[in-house]
This record gives C-alpha cells, structure tokens and sequence, in this order.
C-alpha cells in the first residue's frame, strides 16, 4: 500500500476528481459533506467541545483545513511518506507522523475522537479486526470511533471506485459488516449514519439527506462507536 499511494502522492487529487467527474461536482463538496459529518457528531456524541483528533490513513490532509476551530490537537498518520510531506507542506499546524500500517504511533487513550476516512478497503479483510482494535486502543473511554466509508450498495460509488486508479484491489465492505467490527473490538452505543445520497450543495438538499440517512443507498456512510 506504501508504493500505492507514495506514486500519486502529486496528482492525489487530481486522481480522485476524474473518478467522480460524472457526477458534476467537484472533489471539495465531498470533503465537505464529511466535515460536515464529523461536526454533527461531535455535537452529538462527545462531551468535548473541541476533541483531541487522529485522522487515520490521513494521505495528503485535504480534509484538514475544514477542521479549524472544529477540534484541538490534529494529527495525522499515514503509511505513505510522500504524501505526508505534503500535508505537513499545507498544514503546518497538524501533527504528521508515518506508521507501519498495523501499530498506531501513539499510546493508549490518546484522543477523543479517531477517524478513517475511505482507508479500509484498501486493507487486507483479515486485518480489518486489527485495525479496529487499534482505533479503538488510542481512544479515550467515552471518546469515540468513527469509521467513514463507500456504501457498495450504491450503484454510483461503485462506479467511482471502478474509475478509481489507486482502487483497482479495493474490497468494500458494508456499514453492517463494519458495525459488527466495532461491535467485537468492545465498542459502544454503535450506529451508522448514510450520507452523500442527493447529488446538489444546497440547504434544501442537504436537510433532505440528513432525514434520510437512515436509508442505506447514500454514496458513503459514517459508522461509530463509543469507546
């Protein structure tokens, strides 16, 4: 996976917006749409005003500089070398660190809330238990998971993920399937919420998708759990 993502490091972006091109909109609304997320349900689901954050599999920190004035302490780890010296290069504030891709580089009960934003289906499904556990290792207790991810029963992911270059060997895997994950690594309080289902950034639309993330054919979804 280090070789992987180590060559597209320079056109990451590039990369990812001719994958979603069909759908007319532009990479920056679906980052968006996932800060958007994460601040829901740090109102909902933490104490914190502004939680400690490890992004996990962070790539170049495209999300990062949606996140000011959201959390505290930023970091981000990465098993691709090149791709974090470009984060650091934008976003000089946040903690970058490299890791092996099983063994988190912080100690227990680190953060308050720790997230993976579409890094999963590049993982072995043999190893998804492991990860699992390791976010749930460097959370503090009452802090929370969250696990972002492709819906595979979205007909428009899938076709993203097939133009997708760097997800050629990409196994997608389900807000069931990553719910019972959480679910026997000691998790709590699990749900998921689906988003990303109307294709328009407009209020109307966007109160539209909050009810209806219940519903299971949203392009992506968020799975989370309380430490």
């Amino acid at each position: 996976m280090t070789e992987l993502f180590d060559g597209y490091h320079d056109n990451y972006r590039d990369v990812v917006q001719s994958s979603i091109d069909f759908s007319g909109l532009p990479h920056d609304f679906f980052m968006r749409a996932k800060a958007d997320l994460l601040r829901d349900l740090i109102a909902q689901r933490l104490q914190v005003e502004k939680p400690d954050m490890l992004d996990v599999g962070c790539g170049v920190g495209s999300l990062h500089p949606l996140l000011h004035g959201m959390v505290g302490r930023l970091s981000g780890i990465d098993v691709s070398s090149a791709s974090l010296a470009q984060a650091r290069a934008r976003n000089g504030e946040v903690d970058y660190r490299e890791f092996d891709g099983r063994t988190f580089p912080f100690a227990d009960a680190s953060f308050d809330l720790v997230t993976t934003i579409c890094v999963m289906h590049h993982i072995v499904p043999a190893q998804w238990a492991q990860f699992i556990a390791e976010m749930r290792r460097v959370t503090r207790p009452g802090g929370l998971v969250c696990v972002i991810e492709h819906n595979p029963y979205n007909p428009l992911t899938r076709l993203a993920v097939a133009r997708c270059e760097f997800d050629r060997d990409a196994v997608l895997l389900g807000a069931g399937t990553t719910r019972k994950l959480m679910a026997a690594s000691g998790l709590r309080e699990i749900g998921a919420r689906h988003f990303l289902l109307l294709p328009w950034d407009s209020k109307p639309a966007r109160r539209l998708e909050d009810a209806l993330s219940g519903v299971w054919l949203g392009g992506q979804y968020a799975a989370f759990g309380t430490a």
